[in-house]
């Protein structure tokens, strides 16, 4: 595609993106249809995803710099817009997951469509560092004599069957791909190289970009800053003299911190200034009576009022019904479309053939900068000048503002020095590096495998509406789960801008059988995202920094070193035995509930602007103690053993991976219906030993049938229903599955009883203090 054809296509989404917009802001009326309110939002979120996927594309491929950091802006409002509409369909369903089969075919859309689109720029733009770091941790796994597969998937007791495990694990996340994976075409290799020369050309429009960023100023200060400054200290000059002449003294010059002369002049013309002053002076002199009056007239219950007035409110607020929740990502956007509207919608950009930056532009923006940097300048001088226009005229003495500020030095002082206390930093004098090598070296931070979102492979849902009108829960289907993890794992972890404002997750818990892929999706946020792993399972920590103080230290090294070099991810494998209700005896010598009292402090701590996450596995969530376990994991996503369609999707793929065939002969459909309960592990062990090297030599002749794989896969036990069953109870009781298990059963008597016995607790704390 042509640069051409991709502002076209800016061009197209950017309509698409306004028309939203547009929708977004005439939803103001409170809703109390619980199906409207959510057919608006699933069809809003589907279509920002629809927005989101062109956004990117074109984001990826145009080279022109000032087109792309709108361009960014706009992309990663929409990004932050999906995650927020994400969370309001969670508090209205209470469940992470949702169907939109009726909505995407009055769409005319499939569910594939519906796939989070990872943003290419999260690795592009960090490809060196990345790089750097992954020879780094190379060169210290060397030295130190650990092998890289050896130190990820190290176990308790390692033995030859977890080792041959280990390898079919890695097979499964599309490590080791079949030879004819390998056979590249030559339409392939030209799209290539295609996109390695808009790779380059973007490259180095971006850097003519930068250069010019100061090569314009630079000509700017010296052709216009004396103008600049003098129009500067003539307005603000007549400013001063009308001041005093409509209102008898001159005005208090605005402080640096509050945006000196620039809070009065923002936009506006000397006239509209003046009419501000006298307004707000009335305004200043009402509200002075205001308070005068309300001081006489202090009512003696103002307590008692305002807890009324409160309860009003609450009563008030569920009265008018749902209404949509503020948005934070919205600004953005609008901000950004109207740029567009003003700048780019109908632009002639006949001249700009290779799509270079346009100077105009940045003469125009460095214009308002150089502005502002003369501004500072110029209210210096002006402060001083209005000091001694006031003491020659008005000989107004100034109140002293010295006092005030010493008291605010003490502040602050205080509040320094709390401050270092709480967060004392244990590892002051040491360098960032070697930490790292310290935690690489103990097996603590390690090489996340190369797997991307896309490998964990199944297929969608196509009765989850249906199912869950005549009351039936649907198990998820594996690819809602993907989507899960890209919205609450990718995505945010990928933009600093996304998750310092989007719904906060800050931890995520992964359950479901063993050879469901939990471990590879943990790898697969690492590898879309470029985030550093860290494994603080049970088995991986026993016996490292021993005692209460090397805790502390090893988890004072990994933070510090996650939060330096994020985004990171901090997994716990196997998390139950972290917040077991009992801890078997052969694992106490394991000590694994050391950490179980500090990850709730550590959650605490994490704020916006880390882009840290906490990624529990297990497959045994009913070992652990409930209360402490849901207070740590904020996000829990069941993972189910796959239904008929994704393993119809995984077998077929799995063998093509494999260097087998598929053809007329191998009966796929047999396949997928008599392995249900088998899991992705299974059928890869399976795939693994029917195709051997020989096997597959043999192919040309003898075509692969589907008895070949049902005989190798009588010998392995499934994932029964009772087993997936127990899952399905145990989520019941989380906090999520007990409040939708109440809203579908009417859950107001619930709230009724609450009410109840918190009227209780109430009466017997009054008794009490009596």
């Amino acid at each position: 595609m042509s640069n051409a054809m991709y502002n076209k296509m800016w061009h197209q989404t950017q309509e698409a993106l306004n028309s939203l917009l547009d929708k977004e802001s005439q939803l103001l009326e409170p809703q109390r249809n619980q199906v409207f309110i959510f057919q608006t939002l699933a069809t809003y979120y589907i279509k920002y995803v629809q927005i989101f996927g062109n956004l990117e594309n074109v984001y990826d491929q145009i080279v022109h710099p000032q087109k792309r950091r709108l361009i960014r802006k706009i992309l990663d409002g929409v990004m932050g817009r999906i995650l927020e509409l994400k969370n309001e369909m969670v508090e209205l369903e209470l469940t992470e997951f949702h169907y939109f089969d009726d909505i995407l075919q009055d769409l005319k859309l499939a569910p594939q469509q519906l796939d989070i689109p990872i943003p290419k720029y999260f690795l592009k733009e960090k490809m060196d560092v990345i790089k750097e770091r992954e020879k780094i941790l190379a060169q210290i796994l060397a030295a130190s004599g650990l092998d890289v597969t050896d130190t990820v998937w190290r176990g308790f007791h390692q033995n030859k069957k977890t080792e041959r495990e280990r390898e079919e694990e890695m097979v499964f996340l599309g490590m080791n791909p079949p030879p004819l994976f390998n056979k590249v075409s030559a339409t392939i290799i030209q799209a290539e190289k295609v996109i390695s020369l808009r790779n380059e050309v973007q490259s180095r429009h971006e850097e003519d970009y930068k250069e010019a960023l100061i090569t314009i100023k630079d000509s700017l200060k010296l052709v216009e800053g004396t103008d600049i400054k003098e129009n500067l200290q003539d307005q603000i000059r007549h400013w001063f003299i009308e001041c005093r002449n409509l209102t008898g003294t001159f005005p208090n010059y605005p402080k640096e911190e509050e945006g000196g002369s620039a809070v009065i002049f923002s936009n506006k013309t000397t006239e509209q200034v003046i009419d501000d002053i006298i307004a707000s002076q009335e305004e200043d002199e009402k509200t002075k009576k205001k308070k005068k009056t309300k001081k006489e007239k202090k009512p003696k219950n103002a307590k008692k009022d305002k807890e009324k007035k409160e309860t009003k409110e609450k009563n008030k607020e569920e009265d008018e019904g749902w209404k949509m929740s503020p948005s934070v990502f919205l600004p953005t956007m609008e901000e950004g479309n109207n740029v567009y509207k003003d700048l780019w919608k109908n632009k002639d950009e006949s001249w700009n053939f290779p799509q270079d930056y346009d100077p105009e532009l940045i003469k125009e923006e460095k214009r308002k900068e150089l502005e502002s940097e003369i501004r500072v300048q110029v209210d210096e001088l002006m402060r001083q000048e209005l000091k001694n226009l006031k003491l020659a005229v008005n000989r107004e003495k100034e109140l002293p503002a010295k006092t005030g500020k010493k008291g605010g030095k003490k502040k602050n002082k205080g509040k320094k020095g709390k401050k270092g206390k709480k967060d004392k930093d244990l590892t002051a004098d040491r360098t960032i590096e070697s930490l790292y090598k310290e935690l690489v070296e103990e097996g603590l931070l390690i090489q996340a495998l190369k797997v991307n979102l896309s490998d964990y492979i199944g297929e969608y849902s196509y009765l989850g509406t249906t199912l869950r009108q005549v009351s039936i829960e649907p198990m998820p289907s594996l690819l809602d789960v993907r989507q899960l993890i890209a919205l609450y794992g990718v995505l945010p972890l990928g933009s600093a801008a996304v998750h310092e404002k989007a719904p906060l997750v800050k931890s995520l818990l992964l359950a479901g059988p063993s050879g469901v892929g939990k471990k590879m999706l943990v790898h697969a946020i690492c590898t879309e995202t470029g985030a550093n792993l860290f494994d603080l399972s049970a088995a991986n920590i026993a016996g490292k920094y021993p005692g209460k103080n090397g805790l502390q230290m090893m988890l004072h090294m990994v933070f510090k070193v996650a939060h330096q070099l994020q985004p990171s991810v901090v997994w716990i494998g196997d998390t139950e035995k972290t917040f077991y209700k009992k801890v078997p005896s052969a694992e106490r010598m394991m000590e694994p509930k050391r950490l179980k009292k500090q990850l709730p402090k550590i959650l605490k701590l994490l704020k916006p602007d880390d882009r840290i996450l906490i990624v529990g596995t297990t497959k045994r969530p009913f070992d652990a103690e409930l209360q402490s376990f849901c207070r740590v994991y904020q996000k829990i996503i069941l993972i189910p053993r796959p239904d008929y369609a994704s393993r119809y999707v995984l077998w077929k793929e799995i063998i093509q991976r494999n260097g087998g065939v598929v053809t007329n002969a191998l009966n796929i459909s047999c396949l997928a219906k008599v392995t249900d309960g088998f899991t992705q592990g299974h059928i890869v062990q399976v795939v693994k030993g029917v195709l051997t090297d020989r096997r597959i030599r043999q192919q040309i002749h003898k075509p692969l049938t589907a008895i070949e794989f049902i005989e190798s896969i009588t010998s392995m036990s499934p994932v029964y229903q009772e087993e997936e069953e127990s899952f399905k109870d145990w989520y019941s009781k989380t906090p999520m599955g007990r409040k939708r298990a109440l809203a579908l059963t009417g859950g107001t008597t619930e709230k009724e009883k609450d009410k109840g016995k918190k009227k209780e607790k109430k009466g017997r704390k009054e008794k009490k203090k009596k």
